[in-house]
Order: structure tokens, then sequence, then C-alpha cells
């Protein structure tokens, strides 16, 4: 699947799916990497070191900082992809230096599939 990088890399890891958006800013902690957003489809899991799927993010602007946290303590994901990157994890994604993609179908995406991220191009392996 082609789409559009906001942030190029190349990476392979697991893939983790929400059809829901993400808050970073209170919905994932820096320290852990856990989702901690209440009644999200992800809390209690982690995000660290897989391919974060979901359709877009949500929240305040400071969530752009909080995925460079988690970059700094080791937790981010290892690449992001959405339907649609908006501002928020645009800027997290590229201040990171997180390979992120967008404009992908990610209902094709299950998770825990292994995901290939190279450029523009998201493999499901």
């Amino acid at each position: 699947m082609n789409g559009r990088i906001i942030f190029k890399g190349n990476t392979k890891a697991e893939a983790i799916v929400s059809a829901e958006g993400i808050s970073f800013y209170g919905g994932v902690d820096p320290e852990t990497g856990v989702v901690i957003e209440k009644g999200h489809p992800l809390e209690g899991k982690s995000i660290t070191g897989k391919v974060l799927v979901f359709p877009e993010g949500k929240g305040s602007t400071v969530g752009s900082y909080v995925l460079y946290r988690l970059k700094k303590n080791g937790k981010a994901p290892a690449a992001i992809v959405n339907k649609e990157c908006e501002t928020i994890v645009a800027v997290g994604a590229i201040i990171s230096e997180i390979p992120c993609v967008d404009k992908v179908d990610i209902e094709q995406i299950k998770d825990g599939a292994q995901i290939e991220v190279n450029g523009n191009d998201v493999k499901v392996l």
C-alpha cells in the first residue's frame, strides 16, 4: 500500500491497530508506552516498538511532545500509519524521527500482523 510520507524511515514490526483516534496527551503514558485513556480499545496495551496504526490523532497539541518523550524514553512506536495524519501526530513524528505514513487504507491491516514501513510503502508481511 502506498501512502504519503510524513517522516521517512524503514522499519519492520508487529502492528497494534485501533479503529479509534489516539490522544497522546493524557492517553499514552510517556514513561511506559502504555495506552492509559479510559475506555480506549488499546487501554492497557503497550505501543512500544510496534507499528501503531490508527485513523487520526486527537486532543491537545501537547501530544506532539508526548511522542517526543516516548522516543527519548525508549518507549515510542517503531512507526505510525494513519488514515489521515493531522498536525499533532505529524509534528510529533517529525521531531521524534518516528517513521510516519498516512493516506493508507488502514482497514487492510490487522492487529498483530507483521508490517514493513519503507518510505511511503506499507506492506503487510
